[in-house]
C-alpha cells in the first residue's frame, strides 16, 4: 500500500496507464450515424445530391423508386438508432449494422442512382468486417419498459420525420393543404392510410411508401422489444447474500459502508480466492460498485480485476461512488483510473459525544423542547422488536416516505425489517395522541446498518409529516446516548456531497473560484440538499471521513453522474406504479449458515 493522501489533497494521483484501446468502434459508431443521416437525407430530399447516372436512370422502372425512398429512410433511422451500440462495441449491434449497410447502398443506387452513396456504405462496411473482433461485448441488463421508451420516442421520431416528407415537395403538391392537414397525412401515412394531401405524378407514391415504412419500423421494433428473450438486471442470489455476510463478518469493520452491499438489487463478482467481493449495479451503461471492496484487503486486486472483466465484457463504463481513500488508493494502482474527493462523510465517535457546552446548544434546547412535548424514544435492535410492531414500522417508514421511488443506492439498504437483518438497529420516537393514527403512537423512525462488531450506519429517516420538527435529532440523540448498552462505539451519518468546497468556501479569505463554487452549490441545493444534509451533519460535530468517486476518465464523468442520479433515486425514467398496484416484496427468511448474522 502506498501513503496516505496529504491533508487537503482532493485527486489521487494515477498511475501510467498502458496502451491505449483501439478508437475502431468509436469511429466506426460515428461514422454510422454519418451514414444513416445521409439516408435519411437521401429519402426525404430525392434532390438531396444529383443524379450522375441518368441513361441508367431511363432504365430503371419507375416504380422503383418510392421502395427505395422507403428502404433508404428505414436504413438511416436504424443506422442511427445502432450508432450507440457500435461505440459500446455491441455484437448485436454489430450484426445489425452488416446487414443494414448493404441495403443503405442498394436504397442509394436505386432511389439516387449515386454510386458515392453506395461507396460510402461499403466504406462502413468494410472495416466493420475487418475489426469485428473488436464488437464482441455482451448485452445490457434490459425490460419491458424498453419497448415502450421505443415507442414513445420512435413515434415521436416517425411523426417528425414524417412532416419532413411530406414537405419536401412543395412543386409537386396540388393545392394549398393546411398544417392540420399535413399533420393528418402523415398520422394516416404512419399506419398506411392515405390522407387529405395530394401530390402529382409519383410523388404520392413516395410520400407514402416513406410514411408508412416509418410506421412499421416503429410497430417492429417497438414488438421487438417488447417480446425478444429479456436479460433480467442481475439480482442478489441468497448464496451471494450468505457469502457477502460472512466476508462482513470477518472484515465489515473496516467501511461503514460494506453492509449496504447487501442491497437485493446489486449484483456481485468475488475475487478467484472468494475472500472478496465487489458489488455493483448497472445504469445507463455505466456500472456502479459503491464504497470499497468487501473483504480481505489482500484479496481485493482479485475482486477488483473481476469487476474490470465484466466491465469490458459488457462495454460497460466502470466507475466506484463513495469509496474511502484506502480504496481509492487500491482502484486507482490496480486498474489505472483516476479518483476525485466527492465530500465527506459524518462519523461520530461515541465516546467523545455529549450535549453539554456552547457548540451543541441549539441540539440541546431543540431536544429539550421535543422531550417536553410528550415525546419519547426507543432504540433496539430488529430482532428484539415484536412482529406486529415491526410490521407497523415498515408500513410507516413506506408510508412517510417523500418520493414515489426509493431513494439511495450507495448509502442505503434500501428494505426495514427483513428477517435476514435483525442486527440492525431501529430507534422509534413516540406520544401518545387523543386519537391514535394508522401507526399508533410512531411518529419517527431512524434505522441504522451494521458497521463491524462496535458500530451502525446511518440508513434511512422517516417521520409522520405531522409530527413536531426535530424527530431526526431526537432520534439521533437518542441513538448515540443509547449506543454505549449496545456495544456500539461509533456512527456513520449522513454523507455530506462537496463539503469542503461548502466549509471552506464560507470562511474568511476565500478566493472569487471557491465562493463562486459554493454559490453553486448553495443554488442546486434547491433539489439536491447538498447544503442541508452538511449542515445537518456538523450540528453532532463528527469527524469527516473523506470519500471519492473512481472513474476512467474525464469524459465519463457526466455519464456517471447522470447514472448515479438515476441510481440514487433522484432522476427517475421509469414511471412507478401506483402503490395500489405494486406487488409487495416477499420476506427473505433469515441465513442460517454459520456466522452469516454475526455483529
Amino acid at each position: 500500500m502506498s501513503g496516505a493522501v496529504p491533508a487537503g489533497l482532493t485527486r489521487v494521483r494515477r498511475l501510467p496507464r498502458g496502451p491505449r484501446p483501439e478508437n475502431v468502434p468509436l469511429l466506426v459508431g460515428r461514422a454510422c450515424a454519418l451514414v444513416g443521416l445521409l439516408d435519411i437525407a437521401a429519402g426525404v430530399f430525392p434532390r438531396f445530391r444529383h443524379s450522375r447516372m441518368h441513361a441508367l436512370a431511363e432504365v430503371l422502372p419507375g416504380s422503383f423508386g418510392p421502395f427505395a425512398a422507403a428502404l433508404s429512410l428505414s436504413a438511416g433511422v436504424l443506422l442511427l438508432l445502432l450508432a450507440h451500440g457500435l461505440k459500446r462495441r455491441k455484437r448485436r449491434a454489430w450484426r445489425a449494422a452488416v446487414a443494414l449497410l448493404p441495403l443503405g447502398a442498394l436504397a442509394q443506387f436505386g432511389y439516387r442512382h449515386s454510386v458515392l452513396g453506395v461507396l460510402i456504405s461499403l466504406a462502413l462496411l468494410a472495416p466493420l468486417l475487418r475489426h469485428r473482433d473488436q464488437f464482441a461485448a455482451l448485452p445490457d441488463p434490459r425490460s419491458r419498459w424498453r419497448a415502450l421508451a421505443n415507442f414513445v420516442l420512435m413515434g415521436a421520431g416517425s411523426l417528425a420525420l414524417g412532416l419532413l416528407v411530406v414537405n419536401a415537395h412543395p412543386h409537386r403538391m396540388i393545392g394549398s393543404p393546411s398544417l392540420a392537414d399535413r399533420l393528418t397525412h402523415v398520422l394516416y401515412g404512419l399506419f398506411g392510410v392515405e390522407g387529405p394531401v395530394h401530390y402529382a405524378g409519383n410523388t404520392s407514391w413516395t410520400v407514402a411508401f416513406s410514411l408508412g415504412a416509418l410506421g412499421l419500423l416503429t410497430a417492429v421494433t417497438t414488438i421487438y422489444l417488447a417480446f425478444r428473450p429479456e436479460h433480467p438486471a442481475a439480482r442478489l442470489t441468497e448464496e451471494d447474500e450468505v457469502r457477502l455476510r460472512a466476508l462482513l463478518a470477518r472484515h465489515g469493520g473496516r467501511d461503514s459502508l460494506g453492509h449496504f452491499a447487501l442491497r437485493r438489487d446489486k449484483a456481485v463478482v468475488f475475487s478467484p480466492s472468494g475472500k472478496a467481493a465487489v458489488t455493483y449495479r448497472v445504469v445507463s451503461g455505466v456500472m456502479l460498485a459503491s464504497g470499497d471492496p468487501i473483504g480481505d484487503v489482500e484479496a481485493w486486486p482479485g475482486a477488483i480485476e473481476r469487476f474490470m472483466d465484466e466491465a469490458r465484457a459488457h462495454s460497460w463504463t466502470p466507475a466506484v461512488m463513495g469509496c474511502s481513500e484506502t480504496g481509492g488508493e487500491v482502484w486507482t494502482r490496480e486498474t489505472g483510473l483516476d479518483a476525485l474527493e466527492l465530500g465527506d462523510e459524518a462519523v461520530v465517535d461515541v465516546a467523545d459525544f455529549s450535549l453539554a457546552g456552547r457548540a451543541m446548544r441549539n441540539v440541546r434546547q431543540m431536544v429539550k423542547r421535543i422531550e417536553r412535548a410528550g415525546y419519547e424514544t426507543r432504540v433496539r435492535r430488529v430482532a428484539d422488536l415484536p412482529a406486529a410492531e415491526l410490521d407497523r414500522v415498515r408500513r410507516a417508514a413506506d408510508a412517510w416516505r417523500g418520493t414515489d421511488t426509493e431513494r439511495g443506492f450507495s448509502m442505503a439498504l434500501g428494505r426495514v425489517g427483513d428477517p435476514a437483518d435483525g442486527d440492525c438497529l431501529i430507534a422509534t420516537a413516540h406520544k401518545q395522541d387523543a386519537e391514535p393514527g394508522a401507526y399508533g403512537d410512531l411518529k419517527a423512525v431512524l434505522h441504522f446498518v451494521p458497521w463491524g462488531a462496535d458500530g451502525v450506519s446511518l440508513d434511512l429517516m422517516r417521520r409522520d409529516r405531522a409530527a413536531d420538527p426535530g424527530m431526526n435529532e431526537l432520534l439521533i440523540v437518542a441513538a448515540l446516548q443509547a449506543a454505549p448498552r449496545l456495544g456500539i462505539a461509533r456512527v456513520s451519518l449522513n454523507f455530506a456531497m462537496f463539503r469542503a468546497a461548502l466549509a471552506r468556501g464560507e470562511k474568511i479569505g476565500a478566493g472569487p473560484v471557491l465562493r463562486a463554487w459554493r454559490g453553486l452549490l448553495i443554488f442546486l441545493s434547491r433539489w439536491f440538499q447538498i447544503e442541508s444534509l452538511y449542515k445537518f451533519n456538523a450540528k453532532f460535530r463528527p469527524r469527516w471521513e473523506p470519500r471519492f468517486v473512481v472513474y476512467r476518465a474525464s469524459s465519463d464523468l457526466p455519464r456517471i453522474g447522470w447514472a448515479a442520479m438515476q441510481a440514487e433515486g433522484f432522476v427517475t425514467l421509469t414511471p412507478p406504479l401506483p402503490r395500489a398496484l405494486r406487488r409487495p416484496t416477499p420476506a427473505r427468511r433469515p441465513c442460517t449458515h454459520g456466522d452469516a448474522h454475526a455483529t
